[in-house]
This record gives structure tokens, C-alpha cells and sequence, in this order.
């Protein structure tokens, strides 16, 4: 369409797969892929036996960063997830395995609620093969969260330096305590601030995430497309270098005599003449206190997609900081020194990926019936909430980018096409808590991001919570729809009133239970449920967010529907539309 921005891409689908294919053939090298997922970037040099494995990543669209850093020095190996998505635990859990040298695995990523969730999942599995793995998040975003709440500040470009030292610290040899602590110390010396002056364009949309007149800019921006905490005026360099600079330095507290290393990263679409000015600011601010620069880094080393800003890092550096940040690597983004003589390769520890969760064995005759929505009608429910999803796909990512990322109507695209993908392989009797099963693992497997492990953890909540049944009468419907909420509760650590999609699950699971109470049918308990869920979805309008990305934006998410509970709305209501008589 002409209204679009034109992206060099092929197919939307195969997105992410061209650029694993397109990075590892530039670097051939220094890179391959490893695992069931075909997901995980692994550095020909850099696992070996007896060094703690460095995994590091999160979703594309941040180029060069994640993969970018995969090399010798610094890290074993990358999971890359959808376009600003976290990668699929089972991603993760590919990228650890080749990272394993049997000292365990440290995984380390920005401080975002899919990351966490489908980070932690994954190193939950590794365990349970007997691998010690364990999370790291980054916070350096002075931006989104006061310094009293340091531990909720996303993690940004600080990621860059983060990564690094606990690269270096692992490639010497150190354990898997002393090289988590090396994180520790670089995160808590690491301060980032950033700012946009466009929004980013989303290669499936075409279209930029939000509305940034010319002249104004975004303060406080993160990596995800997502709008700043303030909009002001647009300002010259020195005025922006200083702007970024100046929450950094209260928190810092440099002071002559103190070194500090510097980056100055360009979001995707800013030039180099503009990050040098901007960098040449920041060289005389610390000049004038009489701190000195250890190291520069300038141009782009972790990106939005082709937003136009920049933000400034400063890591404050004692001696062991500046001996790691010295240390040699060698990875397509980075080079430092020249490492050692390559290690002799070892024999790969990966296991092969377990078996993908397939619809559970039951005994049919045992389950109880008498319900009006079987196997077929919920079947039929799954396509009808997947054709929605894909019809609504434009509009929820209009949504998401009013106060996030702009990307979940993509993020529910992907998963739905994975449901029916999955759904074909299985017989069509396959009982609703099998369906549900499998349901679960395809929203797990693709799609990553935070709606990946909750959508699946309320499918199969919602599964167990009618395992007893064959088909669904109004009150097991209910049932349903009150482990489909609890699951995703539970997952996300969320409550009703926190501007999340449980703003709409939870509603109209009460509203089933309300009708069922009354002996309803399944289909009249659905249609409540619907009701309920768009009502809910609604009234997120008023609410601030208490979760995920939008959370730092304080006051700027009034009068925006949550695009969470949007889609959780579109869902019900297809799914009742599909169990009308009328329109079965």
C-alpha cells in the first residue's frame, strides 16, 4: 500500500530465518546454528570445556546486538526471537545447551517481562537435564524507574558493556558465581539514557509505531519502539547530550580522578556525524569534572529497527571493570585486542531437544459427558479466535503502539498460525484438554515475548481444569474459562486492575460462572463471557499500567485501551460467534 514504508525483506514469515541465514553466512567464521529450533547462534570458537557458557539475547530488530556479540571473548551463543519478542524457551534452551561446558550457563538479558518469564522458563528446563543455569537481568534505564527502584529499570544499550565484562570474566576462567558477580558489578556501575526523534516502522506493518511530530522528540526512550517518558521540543546536540547526561551523572556521582568507559549508540537511523557531536559533548562535560575516558565505543551497537535517536552509557570503572571491558574478543559486532590461539574443539554436549508435548493418552470411556460443546465445536472455537486475530492483526498493533512496542497484533499472528499449524497434526477427537495441550506448545514454541508463556500457561490451566470431561456443559465451560485466567495470573504474577489481558480474562470467567450458576449452556456461559471480556478490555482505558513496558509511562497511558486485553476480547467474542446456531 502506498501509505506504507518500504522494508528490504522477503516474507514477513520467514523474517527471522533469512537473518540467521544472512549473518551467518557474512560470518562464517565465527558463527553457526545449533539446535532442534534453528534459533540459537553459536560462536564456532568460544564454548569449551570447563568455561562457564555466556548466553545472551532477546528479540530481533536490535541488530547488531544480540547475535552480534557471539564470539570468542565474549558470548557462547544467542537465541533470537521474533521482532522485538524474547525468544521461546525451547530457543533458549537450544542456545544454552551449545553454550554448555559444564560449568553452567549464564544467560543475561534487558529487564522485560517476556524475557524474564521465557528466560526463566528455560533455565528451569536446563536444570532439570542437570544443567546449572541462571538468570541476569540488565537495568541501566535511569529513565524508567527512579533510583529507589533500580531493580525494575529496563535494560537498554547498557546491555553492551554488561555483556562484555561478563564475557571476559567467564573467557578467564572464572566460576559461575564470580562471573555472575562480574555482571552484578557492571550492571550496578552501567547508567543509559535515551532519546527518539521518530518512531520506528515494524517490517510486517509498514507503519511507524506511533505519531512524533517534526520538531518534538521522545525523552527517555527505550529499545522496543515504545514512546519516551515526556515529548518536548526537539533540541540540538549539545542540548540532548546534556539532557541524557545529567540524570546519569547524579546517579554515577563522578568526580575527579574517576574513569569511565562511554558509548554513544545510535538507535538504527541516526548518522555518525551526529553521534560524534553528540559524543563530543559528552567528552567535555567529563573533561570539565575531570573524569577521564577509558575507552570510547560510537555508532550503532544496539538498536530499534530504523528509529531515529541515540542514547549515552557511561560505566563507571574500577580496575577489575577496566580489565575485563580490555579483555580480547572477537565477534562480528565487536573486536577488542586479539584473542588467544583457538581451544581445541570439543565433542558438543547439546542434547537432542525434547520431544515436543503431543495430545495426552486418556481413556475416553472414563470421562464424564453430557455437555453441548464437544471436541469439534471447541476445535472449531480455536479456528474461529485464529481468523479474528489475523483480521484484527493491524489494529491491535495500532494499539501496542500507542503505549508499547507496536507489535502484538504480529506476536498473536504468529501464535495463532502456529495453533493451526499444530492443530493439523492431531485427530480431530483429540479432547479438549488435548487440544488444549497443544494449543499451549505452539504458542510456547513460537512465539516467545510474554504472550507466549501465557497464553500457553492458560491453555493448559484451562486443560487440567476439565481433564475429567469429554465435552463442556456450562458450568465445565466456566470451569474452563477460570483456569484460562488463573493460569495466566498465576504466569504473569498479575491482578485484575493492573491494565494487563487479565483486565479481560478474568471478567469473563466470573461471567461464565455468574450464568452457569443459573444452569446456562456452555454457549449462553461463552456469550457472557464475551460480553464481560470486551467490557473489561474497555476499561483499561482508565488505568494505568502496573505491568509490563507500557508501566513506565506513567499518566501517557490514559485514555488507551490495553492491546492485551483487546485481543483477549477479539477472542471471546469469536469464539461465542462461532457456537451460534446462525453462524456455526
Amino acid at each position: 500500500m502506498s501509505d506504507h514504508h518500504r522494508k528490504l525483506i522477503n516474507d514477513p514469515d520467514t523474517l527471522i530465518e533469512d537473518l540467521i541465514e544472512g549473518m551467518v553466512s557474512a560470518h562464517p567464521d565465527l558463527l553457526h546454528v545449533e539446535g532442534g529450533t534453528g534459533r540459537a547462534i553459536v560462536a564456532r570458537n568460544g564454548p569449551r570445556d570447563g568455561k562457564v557458557g555466556i548466553v545472551v539475547g532477546g528479540g530481533s530488530g536490535h541488530e547488531p546486538a544480540f547475535a552480534g556479540y557471539v564470539g570468542r571473548g565474549l558470548a557462547d551463543a544467542a537465541p533470537l526471537g521474533n521482532i522485538f519478542a524474547s525468544p521461546s524457551p525451547a530457543q533458549i534452551a537450544d542456545a544454552g545447551r551449545a553454550a554448555d561446558g559444564g560449568a553452567g550457563v549464564l544467560f543475561l538479558f534487558g529487564n522485560y517481562t517476556g524475557d524474564v518469564m521465557n528466560f526463566g522458563m528455560a533455565a528451569e528446563d536446563m536444570a532439570r537435564e542437570g544443567v546449572p543455569a541462571r538468570c541476569f537481568v540488565v537495568t541501566d534505564d535511569v529513565a524508567s524507574a527512579p533510583a529507589d527502584r533500580a531493580g525494575e529499570r529496563r535494560g537498554i544499550a547498557g546491555d553492551f558493556f554488561v555483556f562484555k565484562v561478563a564475557g571476559a570474566a567467564a573467557d578467564r576462567g572464572l566460576d559461575l558465581d564470580a562471573v555472575e558477580a562480574a555482571a552484578a558489578r557492571a550492571n550496578a556501575a552501567t547508567r543509559t539514557m535515551g532519546v527518539a526523534l521518530s518512531a520506528c516502522v515494524l517490517p510486517q506493518t509498514g507503519r511507524p509505531n506511533f505519531d512524533l511530530p517534526v520538531g518534538q522528540m521522545e525523552i527517555g526512550m527505550g529499545i522496543h519502539g515504545e514512546p519516551g517518558i515526556e515529548r518536548g521540543p526537539a533540541e540540538g546536540a549539545d542540548a540532548v547530550a546534556d539532557r541524557l547526561l545529567e540524570p546519569i551523572l547524579e546517579e554515577l556521582r563522578l568526580g575527579a580522578g574517576d574513569r569511565v568507559a562511554v558509548l554513544v549508540n545510535g538507535l538504527g537511523s541516526t548518522s555518525l556525524l551526529e553521534l560524534y557531536l553528540l559524543h563530543r559533548r559528552v567528552a567535555a562535560v567529563l573533561s570539565a569534572r575531570d573524569v577521564a575516558i577509558h575507552r570510547s565505543w560510537v555508532g550503532e551497537y544496539c538498536t530499534s529497527l530504523d528509529m531515529e535517536g541515540a542514547s549515552v552509557t557511561l560505566m563507571r570503572l574500577d580496575a577489575d571493570l577496566e580489565a575485563w571491558l580490555d579483555h580480547p574478543c572477537k565477534t562480528p559486532a565487536l573486536r577488542v585486542g586479539e584473542p588467544g590461539p583457538q581451544a581445541t574443539a570439543r565433542p558438543r554436549r547439546a542434547a537432542a531437544r525434547p520431544a515436543a508435548r503431543t495430545a495426552r493418552a486418556v481413556d475416553r470411556a472414563a470421562l464424564k459427558s453430557g455437555g453441548d460443546l464437544g471436541p469439534a465445536e471447541f476445535r472449531a472455537m480455536m479456528h474461529a479466535g485464529a481468523e479474528a486475530i489475523f483480521a484484527e492483526r493491524d489494529h491491535l498493533c495500532a494499539l501496542d503502539g500507542a503505549i508499547g512496542d507496536g507489535d502484538h497484533g504480529i506476536t498473536m499472528e504468529i501464535g495463532w498460525k502456529a495453533v493451526l499449524t499444530a492443530l493439523g497434526g492431531v485427530p480431530a477427537d483429540t479432547t479438549i484438554t488435548g487440544t488444549c495441550d497443544v494449543v499451549a506448545e505452539a504458542f510456547l514454541d513460537a512465539v516467545g515475548a510474554s504472550a507466549g508463556p501465557l497464553y500457553a500457561s492458560g491453555f493448559r490451566a484451562a486443560g487440567e481444569a476439565v481433564a475429567d470431561r469429554v465435552d463442556l456443559d456450562g458450568r465445565a465451560l466456566a470451569r474452563w474459562l477460570d483456569g484460562f485466567a488463573d493460569g495466566i495470573a498465576t504466569r504473569g504474577q498479575a491482578r485484575v486492575g493492573e491494565k494487563t489481558m487479565l483486565d479481560a480474562w478474568r471478567p469473563a470467567a466470573d461471567a461464565a460462572s455468574a450464568r452457569a450458576d443459573s444452569g446456562a449452556t456452555s454457549r449462553d456461559c461463552l456469550e457472557a463471557a464475551a460480553a464481560a471480556a470486551q467490557a473489561g478490555a474497555a476499561a483499561t482505558a482508565d488505568m494505568r499500567s502496573a505491568r509490563g513496558r507500557s508501566q513506565k509511562l506513567g499518566d501517557r497511558v490514559l485514555g488507551h485501551v490495553d492491546p492485551g486485553a483487546a485481543s483477549a476480547a477479539t477472542i471471546l467474542a469469536a469464539w461465542a460467534r462461532s457456537l451460534r446456531p446462525s453462524e456455526a
